[in-house]
């Protein structure tokens, strides 16, 4: 491809541009990996069972954590070796977009058809929803495991990880597979969102007492689509332009140089979305915020228990 050609190496960014994007990967990586964590941790340690969404959001996590964690490394490689390759280690993408999927498809439930839906929200289902949906993300991935392979370039010190399919048509095919994969929830995750803010709409007309509540609900709601869209939504669409450019429908030397640029800036922003969803679906919560303040004052009294009985053994032992 001629994005990965000695001739696309000429056209790399400038060194204080890559070095922009190169801290920015780092600062991003490491924030989604530490709020990523923290997530885990409450929902892990906290005595009672997970409901639902918070099984939802846990996996929502550990999806986020698992994209994320590769990225301080890959980061100061990519800056002490010179390696611009960064796009090419988003492997896990699948996994949290789908998941995404499934959080909207259980709020639109809950909150739309709150009555209906009982049965199906159960926390057993959402758990095989999720084991399902890391099985579906292994496979998807199992091509790029295969066919991945790092090439170096002595001449301009250059190491590339790349995608070398044995023909075009299966390469065809595994983009089209991707921008698929994309695009199913994408849908989803808007139908779901619209609902729920014509619901919400409904609830604020019917019961006034409740319009706070209601209008922050709504706000919280859109602002989560339109964080999904904005880091997504960039990167799928040079995705597109990529495949078109390897069909010969577009073409021109100055379009590879933009899109190369673009590839490497909006893997960048769509690795934003790791560090927004703990903020926006869980930490922001009220139910979350609980969890925290319950589980650390679990802490407190089982460190205050183990004081006491130090004091007693050592007042024994006296």
């Amino acid at each position: 491809p001629f994005l990965s050609s000695p001739e696309a190496m000429t056209l790399l960014p400038t060194s204080w541009a890559r070095t922009v994007i190169l801290v920015y990967v780092l600062t991003i990586s490491v924030l989604g990996i530490i709020l990523n964590v923290f997530v885990l941790i409450v929902f892990w340690l906290h005595k009672k069972a997970c409901t639902v969404a918070e099984v939802y959001l846990s996996n929502l996590a550990a999806a986020d954590l698992f994209l994320v964690s590769p990225f301080p490394v890959l980061a100061v490689i990519a800056g002490t070796k010179d390696d611009w390759q960064l796009s090419e280690a988003l492997m896990n993408v699948y996994c949290s977009i789908i998941i995404l999927a499934l959080v909207s498809i259980d709020r639109y439930l809950a909150l739309v058809h709150p009555l209906t839906s009982g049965r199906m929200r159960r926390p057993f289902y959402a758990k095989v929803a999720c084991v399902l949906v890391w099985g579906v993300c292994f496979l998807l991935n199992v091509p790029s495991l295969i066919y991945r392979e790092v090439v170096h370039d002595s001449e301009r010190n250059f190491t590339t990880c790349d995608l070398n399919f044995p023909s075009p048509s299966m390469f065809l095919v595994f983009e089209g597979i991707s921008l698929f994969i994309f695009i199913i929830p994408t849908f989803l995750i808007s139908f779901c969102t619209l609902k729920i803010t014509n619901a919400l709409s409904g609830t604020l007309k019917k019961e006034l007492n409740a319009q706070k509540k209601e209008q922050k609900a709504t706000t919280l709601v859109l602002v989560v689509l339109l964080a999904f869209l904005i880091c997504w939504v960039p990167m799928h669409v040079v995705s597109i332009l990529d495949l078109l450019s390897r069909v010969n429908i577009l073409n021109g030397c100055r379009f590879f140089k933009n899109l190369y640029i673009y590839q490497r800036i909006f893997t960048s922003l769509a690795l934003s979305n790791s560090v927004l969803n703990p903020i926006l679906y869980v930490i922001v919560g009220k139910t979350f915020q609980k969890k925290v303040k319950e589980l650390f004052m679990q802490v407190k009294t089982n460190l205050s228990r183990s004081k006491t009985m130090s004091c007693l053994f050592d007042y024994i032992l006296w």
